[in-house]
């Protein structure tokens, strides 16, 4: 499955988790593939898809940032697969 991950800096502090980063790596649990991201740096967000065999895999990953990150996670498909389940729509 698919999951947009939005990340909300806590504070603001790109600082502290840019520091983690670098040292420990996005710390990503078993059967957890990373994708892309993208940042917004006006709102101080990440976006980030995801990959996971269900949501609940995500949460080992969640619970390592979530001192410094609140997180909002959609389950997401890609375009073509949702077309794909709604032919003639």
């Amino acid at each position: 499955m698919l999951f947009m991950v939005i990340e909300k800096f806590k504070d603001g502090d790109e600082k502290r988790i840019g520091e983690r980063f670098r040292q420990q790596g996005r710390m990503m649990p078993a059967g957890v593939i990373y994708h892309a991201s993208w940042i917004d740096p006006v709102a101080m967000r990440c976006f980030q898809l995801m990959e996971a065999p269900a949501r609940a895999s995500l949460d080992a990953w969640v619970a390592r940032w979530n001192d410094l990150m609140d997180f909002e996670i959609v389950a997401v498909e890609t375009s073509a697969e949702f077309w794909v389940k709604r032919p003639g729509r």
